[in-house]
């Protein structure tokens, strides 16, 4: 049967994105009725008075703004097994645990057939806006997606990352074939135990099949250069399995090992190709086209923190176009891309205006005094009201508040986006930063953004000497006085203490926010410091998250390691090779 799976009809799909935002302001309405309707049972939505009432008005007036920390009650006796309606009215089976890597550790997230269901969605507008541009042909795609385990809560329910439920969902499979991007893999190698032996094994099937393959994908960004730096360190071997038909002895689980025997056969012509083509590099440059000669462009999440990545995937990919994918947390979806000609820096997300209700709190001046203010809780007060998703304006930044079919209600997500445009009357978002990541020690204030903007600045100066910063993250330190921001670097290779201090410099004095420069001038700031970690250490951190429980596909380096995060912060500081403080100032 699921040979003759139909294909996606993308002209469809564009037809019913086309007329839904047309009307984005009455299909919000529609949709906030909807919810409220199918969850009127709900203890959560009983307490605060709505008494039926489904309109935005009543809606505001009733039910208030929320963080995670608020639901955390209600969430724990879901996961504790009360399957009374809680938060939504019908019960929930399955917990979505978040990457963890912002707070250091994972929150768990209501996950059920409605939030699937916007997840399909999802990929199906975007692929259809893609497929417009990009054609693929009948073939298979090369996705490094590793799933990690669904465990069971003390009430029995599924628990297991965002990614995970979606993967392990029933409608996945056929979701994939419908859109053409089937994984070349086995799905012993995208479940298998051990994210280091997966993604050989994804790379070794990718090989296998390399004529078929018409794109590359994962999650996020950093997964693709993660799978591309690893096949630097284990080419020959790949090799060696492709022309003996034996798989490595590195593969040590037998589900996986019986899975890749079937496809695994002696082709020392091709062991030979590849070799042949991997020693004709420069540097690796161009190696996706290289090795996969059909590939149509390469697939993931490349906004927000992934952006560090995409120069070393451009090293990877040549001429092939990068396309960013879509704009989601583990809380639910928001948005598509459907516009794939953009470059990654400047792709935005048309929100889909059927997946959820959303609000927008308006980010203007005053934030400085809320960042100023965070010691009293009382500064929500001070905001701006939300205003509907078609109020907002082009060229503002917003915080995005989530209502979804999951059982969250005015969800802050801690987001902050810009309008860049609207597409009919739904409008483009651009993601700018996490609300809360933030470096301030004073009067400062300087987002993952801005950390990234002074990190590429001072690669720069060890670009000449043909290194590169592997990865990168920050720490603010008051334990000193005045307290200073340290920023922590992985260098590909060796690097002079003569180039790595100007370096340090050059990152004080990347950082532009007046309030930061003004405090550096009369030291209520001391001088950044930049601490070069052994290599290695970033691997650390992800095995570390790994062993949480987090799924590779999820992860993301934690761009600013705050207090909570005391075990990152000691990997961090237990690694440190070299220590330099600037004199810019």
């Amino acid at each position: 049967m699921l040979e003759k799976m139909e294909i996606l009809d993308v002209e469809i799909v564009i037809e019913e994105f086309e007329a839904m935002t047309k009307d984005a302001g009455s299909v919000q309405r529609e949709t906030l009725k909807k919810i409220l309707e199918e969850n009127a049972c709900a203890e959560y939505l009983q307490n605060l008075g709505l008494n039926g009432r489904t309109d935005p008005e009543s809606f505001k007036a009733c039910v208030p703004l929320v963080t995670h920390k608020d639901l955390e009650p209600y969430i724990q006796r879901i996961t504790d097994g009360d399957s009374s309606p809680i938060l939504t009215g019908k019960p929930i089976t399955t917990i979505s645990l978040s990457s963890g890597t912002t707070q250091g550790k994972p929150k768990f997230v209501p996950f059920n057939d409605e939030l699937m269901e916007t997840t399909l969605q999802i990929y199906r507008t975007s692929y259809a806006f893609r497929n417009r541009e990009f054609p693929v042909g009948k073939g298979k795609a090369l996705q490094f997606i590793y799933s990690s385990k669904q465990s069971k809560t003390k009430g029995g329910l599924f628990a297991g990352t965002a990614t995970t439920n979606v993967f392990r969902n029933s409608q996945f499979k056929n979701a994939m074939q419908a859109i053409q991007s089937q994984c070349c893999s086995p799905d012993e190698v995208i479940f298998g135990p051990d994210f280091h032996q997966s993604l050989y094994c994804h790379l070794l099937c990718g090989l296998i099949f390399r004529e078929e393959i018409q794109l590359v994908s994962s999650t996020f960004a950093h997964s693709i250069v993660l799978a591309f730096r690893t096949f630097e360190q284990v080419w020959e071997e790949l090799c060696a399995d492709i022309r003996e038909g034996i798989l490595s002895s590195r593969i040590t689980f037998p589900s996986v090992r019986s899975a890749m025997a079937k496809l695994l056969k002696p082709n020392p012509e091709l062991a030979d190709l590849i070799h042949k083509k991997c020693t004709a590099l420069s540097n690796w440059y161009g190696l996706i086209p290289e090795l996969f000669p059909n590939v149509k462009y390469i697939y993931g999440i490349m906004t927000g923190s992934m952006e560090p990545y995409l120069k070393k995937l451009r090293h990877y990919a040549g001429d092939l176009p990068l396309l960013s994918a879509d704009y989601g947390s583990s809380e639910g979806w928001i948005g598509a891309n459907i516009d794939p000609n953009l470059p990654p820096e400047s792709a935005s997300y048309a929100v889909l205006p059927n997946i959820g209700y959303f609000e927008f709190i308006p980010l203007n001046e005053n934030v400085e005094e809320h960042v100023q203010d965070k010691v009293n809780a009382s500064f929500l007060s001070a905001e701006p009201k939300p205003v509907g998703l078609t109020e907002v304006k082009v060229g503002e930044e917003y915080e995005i508040i989530m209502t979804s079919f999951a059982g969250l209600y005015r969800y802050r997500l801690g987001d902050v986006v810009k309008v860049m445009g609207f597409h009919n009357s739904t409008p483009e978002l651009k993601f700018v930063c996490r609300r809360n990541l933030m470096l301030t020690i004073n009067i400062d204030k300087n987002t993952e953004k801005d950390l990234q903007l002074a990190v590429e600045e001072a690669a720069k100066l060890i670009a000449g000497e043909k290194m590169e910063v592997v990865d990168f993250s920050s720490h603010v330190d008051v334990s000193t006085d005045p307290g200073h921001y340290v920023i922590f670097w992985e260098i590909s290779g060796e690097v002079s203490d003569e180039v790595l201090k100007e370096c340090c410099n050059c990152l004080d004095r990347s950082f532009v926010d007046a309030g930061y420069i003004s405090s550096r001038k009369v030291n209520a700031i001391g001088p950044l410091e930049l601490r070069v970690v052994w290599r290695g250490t970033f691997q650390k951190i992800l095995d570390h998250y790994l062993g949480l429980g987090a799924a590779l596909s999820q992860f993301k380096t934690p761009r600013c390691v705050g207090p909570t995060n005391n075990k990152v912060l000691q990997i961090l500081c237990g690694n440190v090779a070299k220590s330099y403080f600037s004199t810019a100032f």
